[in-house]
């Protein structure tokens, strides 16, 4: 196989919203606010109107950009024996991603992310983990992961406790790790983790302009680029309207992005551009030819609702 992505099997509940509900809701605009609360989540979405309702998470979205882009992939991720969790695994079988784990009645029900659009085509997210956030070590299987040319992994995942040691014991069996520091907030919570994940276990780390300059405390972007030089790994760091750029040792790549498009939603363009590199990356082309392959999948989910192609 040649990709296996480990992360938080989530149902994305897309919902359009006009800026006075993030206001009223006390949500910082464009990031991820976990919800610990199943009440609090159906409190918030019993007043909205569903547009769709998709098999979501951050890197099994990327997993399934992999799949339609030909490559043999599998996703292990933890959901619960009810509805939203065969929505879940159809989701994925219907992709051609090959699902290694086996569902059974679980305490928490299967996790659901609320997806908030606001008319600036900017996502905000709510997200009430479930079982997806209580993976343990045991869901992961030795096997699938050496039989693997490289796992994905997300920072979204990682937590003290279970998800620590799922995280661990994959990574120590792997024949290569890739991994997206996912959001912010993630990278400000686990900051020294993340640093000593970067730093000593990571061969290809992804990431967005503001959590690699949180997670360094850089203070211009030259910054990044020397830590990265430094770093002697495959860094990718997405910069929204600027582009993207790829840092490995002393060779740095960046491309622009493409003009005059239709966006819709800005849900999945980190994950999408993730598929889309790693797909170079796994068959051999250019930094260049990666990071074009990542800007044509982010630039085509984001001219629709949702974020898969």
């Amino acid at each position: 196989m040649k990709i296996l992505g480990i992360g938080n099997a989530i149902v994305d509940v897309i919902c359009k919203v006009n800026e006075d509900f993030i206001e009223q809701n006390n949500l910082t605009k464009g990031t991820m606010k976990l919800i610990f609360d199943d009440k609090e989540f159906k409190t918030m979405l019993s007043n909205l109107k569903i547009e769709k309702t998709i098999s979501g998470g951050s890197v099994a979205n990327t997993i399934v950009g992999l799949s339609q882009l030909g490559n043999k992939v599998g996703f292990i991720g933890k959901v619960s024996d009810d509805e939203l969790g065969s929505k879940y695994e159809d989701g994925l079988k219907s992709e051609n991603v090959e699902y290694f784990y086996s569902k059974k009645k679980e305490k928490l029900p299967t996790g659901t992310c609320l997806i908030l659009v606001t008319p600036d085509s900017e996502r905000t997210m709510c997200t009430f983990l479930g079982t997806a956030g209580k993976i343990n070590e045991n869901d992961v299987n030795i096997e699938v992961v050496k039989n693997s040319e490289m796992i994905f992994l997300e920072g979204y995942l990682w937590d003290e406790g279970e998800p620590k040691k799922a995280f661990e014991k994959a990574i120590k069996n792997a024949n290569k790790v890739a991994m997206s520091l996912s959001d912010q907030f993630c990278v400000d919570r686990h900051k020294q983790h993340f640093l000593d994940l970067v730093k000593n276990k990571l061969d290809i780390i992804f990431s967005n302009e503001q959590e690699i300059m949180s997670l360094i405390d850089a203070k211009n972007f030259r910054d990044v680029i020397d830590f990265g030089k430094n770093l002697k790994k495959l860094l990718i760091v997405t910069r929204g309207d600027k582009g993207a750029i790829s840092i490995n040792g002393d060779e740095v790549v960046e491309n622009g992005v493409e003009k005059n498009l239709s966006i819709k939603d800005l849900t999945g363009a980190g994950d999408l551009f993730a598929s889309g590199f790693l797909h170079g990356n796994i068959n051999n082309l250019s930094s260049i030819e990666c990071l074009d392959k990542g800007r044509q999948m982010s630039s085509k989910v984001i001219q629709q609702i949702g974020a898969r192609l």
